[in-house]
Formats: C-alpha cells, sequence, structure tokens
C-alpha cells in the first residue's frame, strides 16, 4: 500500500466512524509482536448477523468533500480538515486487497456530496458494480443512498448491494432545518420509499419467474443523531416508530451527538455523547420490535423523556402495576415478555418447560432470567405470599438498592453510609 493511499485511509475512514450505521467493536488492540491480524487497522469495524456471527468489515468514505454544510458533521464545507478522496479503482482494490487478506468479509461505504447527488452515486455504484461483476466479490456489502439520486441509480445500486441505509439526520423536520436548512426529510423519504417498493414488486414477481435477482436482500436503515437538537425521547421514538412502520426498515440507528464544532445552534454537552440516553433509545427500540410493545406504551403526553436511572420495561411495569404479579405458569406468552428481567429466549423457555410441570423459583432461575428485577412481578408455584398489587416506589427502591450493592466494593459501601 502506498504512502498516499495509507494517508487517505487513514482520513477517510476516520470520517466514517461518526456513521453508526454499521457497529464498530471499539478496540485498539495492536499488533506488535508479530502475531497474526491487526484490530486497530485503519477502517475495519464489526458488525453482527441475525445468528449472532461477528462481521469484519471496511467502513469508509468515498470522499470527505461535501456541498453541504450541516451544523453536525465534521465533513462539512466549511470544517477546515484535511480532505480526500479514493478514486473507483482504489476502494476496489483495497477491499479486495483486504479480504485476500482476511482482515475483512465485507465493506461498508459512505460519501460525502461533491457536485451532486447522481454524480456521486453513479460512483459508490460502480465500486459495487465492479467488485461484484469484474472481481466476483461476494462479500457483505452495505452502501449509502445520497439523497436527490436518480431512481435508475437506485434501482442498479440495489443490485449489487446486500443492504442500504440513508440518514434521516435529525429525528424532526424542524431539528433538520435547524442544522441543515439545505436539507428536508422528504428527500429521505423518496428512496426509503422508491426502495422499499422495489423489494416488494421483485418478491411478487419471485412468485413468477423464478430466476429473479435479488434486490437489497438485507433490506434497508436509517440513523439520527440524538442531542444535537431539543427533541423529547417521545418525539425521536415517535418519528422512528413512523418510518418502521412507513419503510420497512430492519433498524434504526440512534448516534449520540459527538460535539465537533462550536456553532451556537448546538448543545454544550462537554467532551462525551449522551451514551446513556442512547442506550435507553436503543432499548426502547428493542421493546417494540420483539417485545410486542406499542411505541404509546412507553412514551407519551405525561411520560415524555425515559428514566435514566432504570430500564424502559421496568419503567412501563413500575407504571402499571395493576398488570402483576403475572402468574408464570398461566400467563400467555406476550404477557410473559412484559415481565421485567425477562427476555425473548428465557420466555420461551418458561413457555416451552410449563408444559411439563409447574414451574418453582428455583427452575426459573436457571432459564437465565434477572432475578432481582423479576421476582417482584411474578408468581410462580413456590411462592409463599404475593401482594395483589406490589407499591411501586417500594418495588423500584428494592431493585436499585440490591443493584446498586452488587456492583459497589466493600470500601465503596462503607462510604455510601455516610
Amino acid at each position: 500500500m502506498s504512502d498516499r493511499i495509507r494517508e487517505k485511509l487513514s482520513i477517510l475512514a476516520d470520517a466514517a466512524k461518526y456513521d453508526v450505521s454499521c457497529s464498530s467493536s471499539g478496540s485498539n488492540r495492536k499488533n506488535t509482536t508479530k502475531g497474526l491480524g491487526d484490530a486497530s487497522a485503519s477502517g475495519i469495524c464489526h458488525t453482527y448477523t441475525e445468528d449472532g456471527r461477528c462481521v469484519s468489515l471496511l467502513k469508509i468514505l468515498l470522499t470527505n468533500h461535501c456541498i453541504y454544510d450541516c451544523a453536525f458533521c465534521v465533513s462539512r464545507k466549511s470544517n477546515d480538515v484535511k480532505r480526500a478522496a479514493f478514486t473507483v479503482e482504489e476502494v476496489v482494490e483495497l477491499t479486495m486487497n483486504f479480504y485476500r487478506r482476511n482482515y475483512i468479509e465485507g465493506l461498508f461505504l459512505s460519501s460525502g456530496i461533491f457536485k451532486n447527488a447522481d454524480y456521486t452515486m453513479e460512483r459508490l455504484v460502480r465500486i459495487v458494480k465492479k467488485l461484484r461483476l469484474e472481481n466476483n466479490f461476494n462479500g457483505y456489502i452495505h452502501l449509502k443512498t445520497i439523497p436527490g439520486a436518480s431512481p435508475e441509480l437506485l434501482t442498479e445500486a440495489g443490485l449489487y448491494a446486500d443492504r442500504m441505509s440513508i440518514n434521516l439526520e435529525m429525528p424532526t423536520e424542524a431539528g433538520l432545518k435547524l442544522l441543515a436548512p439545505e436539507k428536508s426529510h422528504e428527500e429521505v423519504k423518496k428512496p426509503l420509499g422508491f426502495i422499499k417498493d422495489s423489494i416488494v414488486a421483485l418478491k411478487d414477481e419471485k412468485k413468477i419467474i423464478k430466476h429473479t435477482p435479488k434486490f437489497v436482500p438485507a433490506g434497508q436503515s436509517t440513523q439520527m443523531v440524538i442531542g444535537a437538537t431539543p427533541e423529547t425521547d417521545m418525539e425521536i421514538m415517535y418519528s422512528a416508530d413512523q418510518y418502521y412502520k412507513s419503510f420497512d426498515l430492519k433498524r434504526v440507528y440512534y448516534s449520540g451527538y459527538v460535539p465537533i464544532s462550536f456553532d451556537t445552534r448546538m448543545p454544550a454537552i462537554g467532551t462525551q455523547p449522551p451514551l446513556l440516553r442512547e442506550n435507553r433509545l436503543y432499548q426502547t427500540d428493542w421493546l417494540m420490535r420483539f417485545y410486542g410493545f406499542n411505541v404509546k406504551e412507553i412514551l407519551n403526553e405525561r411520560n415524555p423523556h425515559l428514566d435514566t436511572d432504570i430500564d424502559p420495561k421496568l419503567s412501563w411495569a413500575l407504571r402499571n402495576m395493576q398488570h402483576f404479579p403475572v402468574d408464570v405458569n398461566t400467563a400467555d406468552y406476550n404477557m410473559l415478555l412484559r415481565i421485567p428481567g425477562v427476555g425473548v429466549g428465557s420466555a420461551k423457555k418458561i413457555w416451552q418447560a410449563r408444559k411439563f410441570g409447574r414451574l418453582r423459583s428455583d427452575q426459573l432461575r436457571k432459564m437465565g432470567i434477572a432475578w432481582n428485577r423479576a421476582k417482584h412481578f411474578i408468581r410462580c408455584a413456590d411462592s409463599v405470599f404475593v401482594l395483589n398489587e406490589p407499591d411501586a416506589i417500594k418495588v423500584k427502591g428494592l431493585i436499585l438498592s440490591e443493584t446498586n450493592s452488587k456492583y459497589l466494593t466493600v470500601p465503596q459501601q462503607q462510604l455510601s453510609l455516610f
């Protein structure tokens, strides 16, 4: 690898790290002993398949030149950063060389917008097309959609990419207009809708024609920046819910705002992004997608913000104590999922195991449930007595005290007394 390519890779991999639509391990392990592999190699990140397998990806921008001046973006045109751009051939060569050395299993490719949307999108399409057709590359490819690109280019991109995504940027139109007045959510909705309709059309076509080409087989996703504008958690999750339902998205990613400018429109939040809030939003997203919760049950006008000290499912349970305790030996599957401390896997185990006899507390513990939370909300075969409607404040206090004492060291426990 030449010094010039290495410099480009350093610049464009660093600029790509702000896009969380592809997960990264955050590892800084370096190869200093002539061993195998290097977890700190520029641009290599990790994502996970549905079966839990970890996949290494080359994560880069085609260029960090951009015609837009979005206040929250490190690549905005007014930002004084070193600029670089790969050629189509350089990205193809990097991907193939990294793959042959077993550094990566796929590619995550995004780009700043230079000249116009079609000019940028056309180069992205040329890269993935060249990889598939000329280099016979069958690894995973995640391709960013450029807002405003023509349907013809989107159609061609969908034939070669496994997943496509386009950033919503801000959760609301008002927030986007504040920090990126040149952009709009309509520019995002059009390609999302086009790709969704194309996926549906090809699925219907496949019922008639056997050899129909694959089109974005891993679906599409989007990303929101959290904390750069003053939306409530309710506004953020209502927006996510709308996009899930309207465009059949696989994922919505929530990226805690990282301070990268001194723009007076941006919040002063120190040097760390709001990671706790980001985590609570992901937990809420999980409840909506896998636990059967309606977003209005978790967030509404009376509760527009998520609790910081407890997770969203526990928060919902404490506000709805009339549903508890739940008898794990008779409750339906959907109600088992709503018990704090019971996940999808443990709910399935309970559902199956109780066919062979009534379940006791020791059996439930072995199934992997978080007993320190779940015990306050369930009734099982060996329950001595259970209040008809436990006191929410007392239950919350008990759970928090047990959780804190579990992680405190002895000196910290002694200090907490004073």
